[in-house]
């Protein structure tokens, strides 16, 4: 009997030996885009050239012909705007009293290219700042805003669809209807609760330049002269003269409900002096040709970014924010899924691209570049696949997938999933706005159905507590390195569910198409 049994688990055997070595792989490529000699791969900085070259490399000896404008690179250009903080000042102004804040502690400033140095006006509180017409939901409605600063909490009521809250919260969304309203600035407060990372360590990015795509037809907040966002802990300062508190309102938000919408009684007054430059980065781009002679015309996009912080404030000794899973996971699944389609000799009917972005930490705006002037027909571009820090940290058992309800491509994953024995989940965190939070949604905007994933979990398990610990002590920290314990074979298993998603999106008889009932049906072209 034991030889018998022997042979029945060789496949198995195989399987799980196939998973360590292929998962063995694509850590080394981390390995080499998180190492300390890429310094953060920065948008625009000479370690980001290195991991783009380095990238076009992988694609060329994978066999992707190169499709980007030079060679496989895409030169991107941007504007780049750093705050002088000890030129620039904060204040509460009430019964004509100023009262000075500190940057990094109550508050820090918003910084873009071209912002006035002098901003003063009145403030007046407006719920979650959001506009959503499907829902009948406006914030704004009745209120005398011309010339006034609004302050929001980033939520929404509980009743507005998750996708559909996420996109009007969106900013260039968010500030379109504000800008409408009258308004000529914009200050945020994240809720506590749902605050990814804590304000001690977030507001050690407060020094980073800022970027913006270099033609001004691509910006999306005109008209904007003022932005700021409030540490929740010190909130309270700016209600006081309201006859309503931040805890107050914290506790409805918590409740998912609509919220008050007054003035503040006071006025905020700004100066702000920024260093301004510019900057050239890199998407990376390359193509596995389709082999049906028509449908090798449409593309199935495979995208993942390439940067992260670069050098920054340091935490603990540590000043390079390596980049480890955000995002050089994704990127070597980009080139590990490219490489086993070498390997096995995969000739799908449509065209494969595969798409590096850059400046996605900088407001998705490689993305933004890409869809704006792609290197095929937008319109022949038929889905996106983007793997964006998909935390491998242990056994894939459950996929969670952000716009699984969305498209056709939801029944696509669950196909595939269910083949490798995992279980889907939809978006469990819906008010984290994930949808909206990587390079898909410029996918989406232009139309383009898209999915976007993390490694899932049971509510109150170890896994679903490893998760959320990785997000506050790693997320956008020096420790997302690589010396931080990761699941490889783990890793494999998704990027063998991606290839195989792909590859039957690829050979469908019709492309992907929304859902009737989604909202983003309405972008589709």
């Amino acid at each position: 009997m034991r030889p018998i049994v022997l042979l029945a688990l060789a496949p198995c055997l195989l399987a799980a030996a196939d998973l360590i070595q292929e998962g063995d792989r694509w850590w080394s490529h981390i390995q080499v885009l998180a190492g300390d000699s890429m310094e953060g791969r920065n948008t625009g900085s000479s370690g980001h050239l290195r991991a783009a070259q380095f990238l076009a490399g992988k694609f060329k000896e994978a066999g992707l012909k190169p499709l980007g404008t030079n060679g496989y690179l895409q030169p991107v250009k941007f504007k780049v705007a750093k705050i002088l903080e000890d030129q620039s000042n904060l204040a509460i102004v009430r019964d004509g009293k100023a009262t000075p804040l500190t940057l990094g502690l109550d508050a820090n400033l918003g910084v873009r290219a071209g912002l006035p140095e002098h901003t003063e006006a009145d403030v007046v509180f407006c719920g979650y700042g959001l506009s959503v017409p499907e829902n009948q939901f406006d914030d704004f409605a009745g209120l005398d805003l011309k010339g006034k600063i609004l302050v929001y909490i980033l939520g929404g009521p509980a009743d507005i669809p998750a996708n559909l809250r996420s996109h009007y919260s969106f900013r260039s969304e968010r500030w379109k209807a504000m800008h409408a309203a009258g308004a000529i600035g914009v200050v945020a407060i994240q809720n506590p609760k749902s605050m990814d990372i804590p304000w001690e360590r977030s507001t050690l990015a407060r020094l980073n330049a800022a970027m913006e795509l270099s033609d001004e037809k691509y910006s999306d907040t005109p008209g904007l002269q003022f932005a700021a966002v409030i540490n929740p802990a010190r909130a309270e300062q700016f209600f006081a003269a309201s006859g309503h508190t931040f805890a107050e309102l914290l506790a409805l938000a918590d409740q998912g409900k609509a919220l008050p919408r007054f003035p503040l009684n006071i006025r905020l007054r700004a100066t702000e002096h920024v260093q301004t430059s510019s900057v050239e980065s890199q998407n990376v781009v390359g193509l596995l040709a389709g082999s049906d002679p028509k449908l090798k015309n449409e593309y199935v996009v495979y995208g993942a970014h390439l940067d992260h912080l670069g050098v920054g404030a340091p935490i603990q000794g540590d000043a390079v924010y390596n980049g480890a899973m955000d995002d050089g996971s994704g990127i070597a699944s980009l080139i590990e899924i490219a490489t086993l389609a070498k390997l096995e000799h995969l000739r799908p009917k449509r065209s494969i691209l595969f798409v590096a972005v850059t400046g996605e930490e900088k407001g998705l705006l490689g993305s933004q570049y890409f869809t704006s002037a792609p290197t095929v027909p937008l319109k022949s571009v038929v889905a996106d696949i983007n793997m964006d820090m998909y935390l491998p940290l242990y056994p894939l058992k459950y996929l969670e997938v952000q716009g699984l309800e969305e498209s056709t491509l939801g029944n696509d994953i669950r196909a595939v999933a269910e083949k490798a024995g995992v279980m889907v989940q939809r978006d469990r965190e819906p008010q984290r706005n994930l949808f909206i939070r990587s390079d898909q949604y410029s996918y989406i905007k232009q139309g383009v159905p898209a999915l976007t994933f993390k490694f899932g979990a049971e509510t109150g398990s170890a896994e679903e507590k490893l998760g959320k610990d990785w997000l506050r002590q790693r997320y956008h920290a020096p420790s997302d390195d690589l010396n931080q314990p990761v699941d490889k074979p783990a890793a494999a298993k998704f990027n063998r569910i991606m290839l195989d998603l792909g590859l039957r999106v690829a050979d469908a008889p019709e492309r992907p198409r929304w859902n009737a009932d989604s909202f983003f049906k309405r972008f589709e072209r």
